[in-house]
């Protein structure tokens, strides 16, 4: 870790020596806005597969079919009778279950990821994430029982976890990306070398490089070690967010039942889900408008939040459901603002031969962190279901 100090990506030196080869300041504020347009349509296809797939983890647990119908989901709007001997209407089976399927194989990519995922080019690691995020959506539309649909989730995993670890590898070579997000000044010379540099390498209409004199596959194991003691408190919060809001998801989302409402009880588990999720998008795309540099603190509200849930899931005080909803559009806000500032704050700090490395290995972060909650969400819902 350590300021913006290294050598850049391309051999710039002889056109910064001479201004006319410099491209004119509207065509790099151009190519800065489509980074970031490339940027953000690769993680919200990324997400994609991954989000469905828990979104439907009440439906693929249940796996009820109406005559008929040749989906998970019963299209019938009328609640129906539900489980009365709990105080809650539960699988046999956990929503967490759905969650480690989707989450251990990202995990495992992860962990291998900054030993040697950089030895294969961007290319093929592109098409593997395309064509297991497409194999994962046949295999659960079309599958007969629970266990070929979990088959389907954890290609969605592999599509998932290979897709963020490239992609956010990735834009190291890309620097104009979180430049366009900080925007730095005309007196920064600094910013004004690197979004040259950015504005002659589009991410958009040309081939990413394979390899570049920043990269960091010359790194020793001693660099290697060096860096990630300074990433830690980064990486340490972040695992703390994504534990508490995935234990929230998928261990409490399911207990959280209102009997009092015109939603079924799949249904209900669903309206969390989406708004959850569309607060980690509206999150993660207002860095421009919101930057936190202390993530810790986002940890500790996150933790809040779970401790607040689990004592309603307990003790049944809050009255409606609405009250739900925005406590959980909150926790997504929390989520994607960790994530997006986390990795940002990164970017900024790092200099240009770590910042590879930096971005492959906090990118387990979050990974780590599901991985615990699904974990502990197994025996946790086990032991609420069987209160009476």
């Amino acid at each position: 870790m350590g300021g913006c100090a290294g050598r850049r990506l391309s051999d710039s030196e002889g056109e910064e020596a001479n201004p006319a080869l410099r491209p004119p300041p509207q065509d790099r504020q151009g190519a800065h806005w489509k980074n970031a347009v490339g940027f953000w349509l690769l993680g919200l296809c990324n997400n994609f597969s991954y989000v469905v797939m828990l979104s439907a983890a009440h439906d693929i647990l249940s796996h009820q079919r109406a005559p008929g119908n040749q989906s998970h989901v019963d299209p019938d709007p009328i609640p129906t009778s539900h489980n009365s001997s709990s105080r809650f209407d539960c699988n046999s089976v956990s929503t967490a279950a759905v969650l480690l399927a989707d989450i251990l194989p990202t995990l495992v990519i992860k962990l291998l990821a900054p030993l040697g995922l950089h030895l294969m080019p961007y290319s093929p690691r592109v098409l593997t994430s395309g064509v297991c995020a497409a194999g994962s959506f046949i295999l659960v539309a079309f599958s007969h029982s629970v266990g070929i649909s979990l088959c389907g989730v954890v290609l969605a995993s592999i599509s998932s976890g290979l897709g963020e670890v490239t992609f956010l590898s990735l834009t190291a070579f890309y620097p104009s990306y979180f430049l366009l997000l900080t925007s730095p000044g005309p007196q920064d010379p600094g910013g004004e070398g690197e979004a040259d540099t950015a504005a002659r390498q589009p991410l958009i209409n040309s081939e990413a490089p394979e390899w570049k004199p920043g990269s960091s596959s010359h790194l020793s194991l001693q660099e290697r070690w060096t860096v990630f003691k300074g990433l830690l408190c980064y990486i340490v919060p972040l695992v703390l967010v994504y534990f508490a809001e995935y234990f929230i998801n998928q261990g409490l989302f399911e207990l959280l039942f209102f009997r009092n409402t015109f939603l079924s009880h799949a249904q209900q588990y669903r309206w969390y889900q989406m708004l959850y999720q569309a607060g980690v998008f509206a999150s993660r795309s207002s860095l421009r408008c919101c930057r936190i540099r202390h993530t810790w603190a986002l940890a500790l509200l996150q933790c809040l939040n779970l401790a607040f849930l689990l004592a309603d899931v307990w003790l049944s005080f809050l009255p409606s459901i609405y009250l739900v909803f925005l406590i959980i559009l909150y926790e997504g806000l929390l989520g994607g603002a960790a994530y997006v500032n986390t990795f940002h704050n990164i970017a900024l700090e790092t200099s240009s031969e770590h910042r590879e490395f930096a971005m492959a290995t906090t990118c387990i972060s979050d990974t780590l962190g599901i991985s615990l909650s699904g974990l502990l969400a197994l025996p946790l819902h086990d032991f609420l279901c069987q209160l009476s």
